[in-house]
């Protein structure tokens, strides 16, 4: 499919034209999300085409923050990807072992996403072409950087990472002229909620002592 026709309109809803690449981009997302929740490598292959394709459709929106997300969206996919295939030969098992991060990791996180939106919308203010939107696009730019990481780490904290990018990017996107995106969105909330309990419980069961078989037998032995 060339640009023209990935930047062709696909059907309109909300009065407002679905782009191709709008609509295809996101649903790769989001399957890539659900991939994540299912702890497959396969997100991060499918999250890197999602990137290729929303790079077309943001560049039609003139979202420069967009495109730039997109692009560090495929350059932290690659390395995501890497990441996890070391994680599942490490474990053994071919799963990839999630945790919650530890308080000095949430702090590394939480002062890379406020330092990086500071700097990352400054930048858009400065230079208006980048952004219409400067604060708001900053701040999606960077929690989906800071969300992917997590993710490549194994860390629950990435949905919660997740759940906060997308409070901003709901309204940001169908004010943007991008209604697919403001949908698949709202699809990604229910996604992230689900994907982070199942994350959560898993976490707490990995760290839950295992009762030691025979004691009893042996002590009365």
């Amino acid at each position: 499919m060339s640009p023209d026709q990935l930047n062709a309109t696909a059907f309109e809803v909300f009065d407002q034209s679905v782009m191709w690449s709008d609509m295809v981009g996101n649903l790769a997302g989001l399957a890539a999300l659900a991939l994540g929740w299912r702890r497959s490598i396969l997100t991060w292959p499918v999250q890197l085409l999602s990137g290729l394709i929303l790079v077309a459709a943001y560049s039609a929106a003139d979202l420069g923050g967009g495109v730039g997300k997109q692009l560090l969206v495929i350059t932290v996919a690659l390395w995501g990807w890497r990441q996890w295939r070391i994680g599942r030969r490490d474990t053994g098992d071919g799963q990839i072992t999630v945790r919650f991060a530890t308080w000095r990791e949430r702090g590394a996180l939480l002062a890379g996403a406020v330092v990086g939106t500071l700097l990352v919308g400054g930048l858009f203010t400065a230079v208006p072409e980048l952004s219409w939107n400067p604060w708001p696009d900053a701040y999606i730019f960077v929690g989906t950087l800071v969300a992917m990481v997590a993710q490549a780490r194994g860390l629950v904290e990435f949905w919660i990472a997740w759940l906060l990018v997308d409070l901003v990017g709901v309204p940001l996107a169908f004010s943007s002229g991008l209604p697919f995106s403001g949908l698949v969105y709202v699809v990604y909330l229910f996604l992230v909620i689900w994907g982070m309990r199942d994350w959560w419980q898993r976490s707490r069961e990995r760290h839950q002592p295992r009762p030691v078989v025979g004691t009893l037998e042996g002590a009365a032995a």
